[in-house]
């Protein structure tokens, strides 16, 4: 077997970042230094005795840490990491995702995931502070995603479900199922923006992006195929955030198995000959807003460029009070 030092690297950075300590307290407890600690996430050799503790430390097996079989990740920020790491060498993304492929997604829709994110959080979670940090070090990730996807442009195939779209307008972009009143309406109206959004860049076909729309259920678990010069990851996840965001529970799962990921491919393929694409997925996409706003209370539409309101946990709380109180007035 090929040892790939680099590949080696990543994962321990990865890693490292999903396990909330410092760099600084990491090579203490190893008996490094921090410089050696970020050579080592830069490819150079580590002797196997120093990534043993690396691994005993992190909570990582030595084989998932080596890259043989599967990486098993429990974190999001580790997870996302990897992703972007990904991002920074592939020529081609496969993403099969809820009603929000992020790497598509509105600059609207990154401002406002910090928000959405941390509300999804329990008020009453032990360790609540340590996960809202999570929260941080995800969207720093996500940002540097999305300033790479600009820079390179890979090519993008997308499969996007119908039916969640239609959840996520009625439900509306929102981290706490007990969002109720004005608030709520707010998030309905931007998570209509969203799809409209995604209808736009349907209708522009830019190249290397392709959208397929569709209609039966998918795969609860998403999924995503990486296609580099060399090889071909994929990465299965219970992490979301578009409808019903989730970076707390679950635990994703990435491999280079060619059987693995020719089953996925094949499954691509089955659902994209079935999907709805080009300007009839636009059509669709704004159908199903329309039936939506029928079923739904009105709300005033989302200027493109309009600013977001940003409220906290505890200004969110507080709003749902007075959505309560009004009901029952």
């Amino acid at each position: 077997m090929t040892v790939r030092y680099k590949e080696i690297a990543d994962r321990l950075r990865a890693f490292r970042l999903g396990s909330g300590l410092s760099a600084d307290e990491i090579a203490k407890r190893v008996g490094i230094s921090r410089t050696a600690l970020y050579r080592f996430e830069k490819g150079e050799l580590a002797k196997i005795e120093t990534l043993e503790k690396l691994s005993e430390l992190l909570g990582v097996s030595m084989p998932t840490l080596l890259g043989v079989g599967i990486e098993y990740m429990p974190s999001a920020v580790s997870y996302f990491e990897r992703m972007r790491q990904f991002e920074e060498t592939a020529e081609h993304i496969i993403a099969l995702s809820g009603p929000v492929s992020f790497l598509l997604a509105s600059d609207r829709f990154l401002d406002l995931l910090n928000t959405v994110l941390k509300e999804s959080l329990p008020l009453d979670l032990p360790d609540r502070d340590e996960f809202l940090a999570q929260v941080d070090r995800i969207l720093e990730i996500l940002q540097q995603r999305k300033v790479t996807y600009r820079r390179r442009r890979p090519g993008i195939l997308n499969l996007i479900s119908a039916r969640e779209i239609r959840r996520f307008v009625q439900s509306g972009f929102i981290g706490n199922p007990s969002i109720t009143g004005d608030l709520l309406e707010e998030r309905r109206a931007l998570a209509r923006a969203e799809v409209e959004h995604f209808a736009n860049v349907v209708e522009e076909q830019a190249i290397g992006v392709q959208i397929g729309l569709v209609t039966e259920s998918l795969p609860h678990t998403h999924f995503q195929i990486f296609r580099m010069a060399d090889t071909k990851m994929l990465t299965l996840s219970p992490f979301r955030l578009g409808e019903q965001p989730n970076v707390r529970l679950g635990v994703a799962m990435i491999t280079s198995a060619p059987e693995a990921v020719n089953l996925h491919e094949k499954v691509v393929n089955e659902m994209w000959r079935g999907a709805i694409k080009g300007l009839d997925a636009a059509a669709h996409l704004r159908s199903l807003l329309t039936i939506d706003e029928k079923n739904a209370p009105s709300t005033a539409p989302v200027a493109p460029d309009a600013p977001l309101q940003t409220l906290n946990v505890h200004e969110t709380k507080k709003t749902n009070k007075l959505g309560r109180k009004q009901k029952g007035d």
